[in-house]
């Protein structure tokens, strides 16, 4: 028997999806190893709020950490207060999210721990008491499939390929103390800026409408905008890394292997060539739809369906049947 714990980010108190997607993987392994998936939420004062959802999600118990030094996120700290959840927990399996929060937090803790970290996983099952887990290699072009043997097996999941899914557990509420010695910190959040409008995280949305070079100018995005607004909920802009090393997007919407990886249900490209430096961070997106003028275009190697045209003919049109489609109901 061993349990598992996931470690749920928040906004305010209020539990991100990403949190609900690593207890539902947690609840998912927990049942395969005869044991309990519990969650554990860190942060400021209030940052438990929302906790008691993850009972939803499958979580027997939700521990929650607060304390005033950790209301920004600091890599040394929330390391030492999960790593040592864990040594307390005796869990056999740890779940992060593959997020950009996650991305940093895992391996620290893993360095903690002394434990190997399988990153980026989108496939996690329990064979013999092991876990397996399933990542992208090279750049999505193949899947490497890893027995863990350490104890506790730390991996990390790509959001949105775990889909959160309703398994009701008690979600008891527990609170845990730590100790926090601000003093000892060797780096420190002077600032937060919020994205500009406020605007759905690229790497948690459902749908993401994606514009490169073939955009043209920056000026042109509403096209893009136009058709996200159509869409509706769950929709987000994306962007090329030309199109933000040009100045014309923001770094928080690039997608790439310097930027986000994402696997939304729907990924449209638009005027993106398909570099694999892009291809890298969106390949694993359970629909792609590419619109390039450019017949040869690599990104109609991994799209599921493809029009070849001049997008600025073909996006406005697209953007008005999807109106009509939402329009009939």
């Amino acid at each position: 028997m061993a349990d598992v714990l996931a470690f749920a980010e928040h906004k305010d108190g209020a539990i991100r999806g990403t949190g609900r997607e690593t207890t539902t993987a947690a609840a998912t392994l927990a049942a395969s190893l005869g044991g309990q998936a519990h969650a554990l939420v860190v942060g400021g004062p209030g940052a438990g709020a929302g906790a008691a959802e993850l009972g939803r999600f499958g979580a027997a118990t939700v521990k929650v950490a607060e304390h005033e030094s950790l209301a920004d996120y600091h890599p040394e700290a929330y390391a030492e207060v999960v790593a040592g959840q864990v040594r307390v927990g005796g869990y056999g399996v740890v779940v992060f999210p593959a997020s950009a929060t996650g991305k940093d937090l895992a391996p620290r803790v893993a360095a903690l721990l002394d434990v190997p970290l399988a990153s980026d996983a989108t496939g996690l099952s329990v064979d013999g008491g092991a876990l397996r887990v399933v990542r992208p290699v090279y750049s999505g072009k193949a899947f490497a499939h890893l027995k863990m043997d350490a104890s506790p097996a730390l991996v990390s999941i790509r959001p949105n390929v775990f889909q959160p899914a309703e398994n009701p557990a008690a979600g008891t509420v527990e609170q845990v103390q730590v100790q926090v010695d601000a003093d000892t910190w060797k780096s420190r959040v002077v600032e937060r800026k919020a994205a500009d409008d406020g605007a759905l995280d690229v790497a948690e949305a459902t749908i993401i409408v994606s514009g490169g070079r073939g955009m043209k100018d920056p000026s042109n995005w509403n096209l893009l905008e136009d058709l996200r607004d159509a869409v509706g909920d769950g929709a987000a802009l994306g962007a090329s890394r030309a199109v933000v090393d040009a100045g014309w997007r923001s770094h928080s919407e690039q997608v790439g292997q310097t930027g986000k990886t994402v696997a939304p249900k729907l990924y449209v490209a638009i005027g993106i060539s398909g570099a694999i430096q892009h291809l890298a961070g969106m390949r694993t997106s359970q629909t792609i739809v590419a619109v390039n003028k450019d017949a040869e275009a690599p990104i109609f190697k991994v799209a599921d369906y493809g029009i070849v045209g001049d997008l600025f003919e073909v996006v406005p049109r697209l953007t008005e049947e999807v109106r009509a489609l939402k329009a009939r109901g």
